[in-house]
């Protein structure tokens, strides 16, 4: 896992619509980077309709908010539109962003080890250093931890 006070490591990876969407452009706003395993599972659901629930906060205070997973960019548009998400979804099928950000990792679920996407999130700010990080965040409370941590 990154820590807080690096760089964060650029990437381009393809957006829900397959249009190609650089870290680096985003650079001068903030950005909450999260990382989840998979589209449409219970968890993943909760955390990015709660990201849904907080996005008016997020777009309000200038904040670009982006989630990765390992799917396609097929099952994003539609679990997007299952669920009405107003923000970034990107796809890393080759693990790009995924290991750049170390959250490809040993997993073990049901006394079976495996290796997946840990759920994690990172807050670059607007120079492009990683600011803060949730190891292991909650789907249910990571966005408001979020906002509260930025103060919003």
């Amino acid at each position: 896992m990154l820590e807080s006070g690096i760089k964060a490591p650029d990437f381009t990876l393809k957006d829900k619509d397959s249009n190609d969407i650089t870290l680096s452009n985003f650079l001068g706003k903030k950005v909450v980077l999260y990382f989840y395993p998979r589209d449409n599972t219970p968890g993943c659901t909760r955390q990015a309709c709660a990201f849904k629930a907080s996005y008016e906060k997020f777009k309000d205070n200038d904040i670009v908010v982006i989630g990765i997973s390992k799917d396609s960019t097929v099952s994003h548009q539609k679990f997007a539109e299952k669920y009405d998400l107003p923000f970034i979804l990107l796809s890393d099928p080759e693990l790009i962003a995924i290991k750049l950000y170390d959250v490809w990792q040993e997993k073990k679920m049901y006394g079976k080890i495996s290796m997946g996407v840990v759920r994690s999130t990172y807050i670059i700010n607007e120079e492009g250093i990683i600011e803060k990080v949730y190891k292991k965040a909650k789907p249910d409370t990571n966005a408001e931890e979020i906002l509260e941590y930025l103060g919003k």
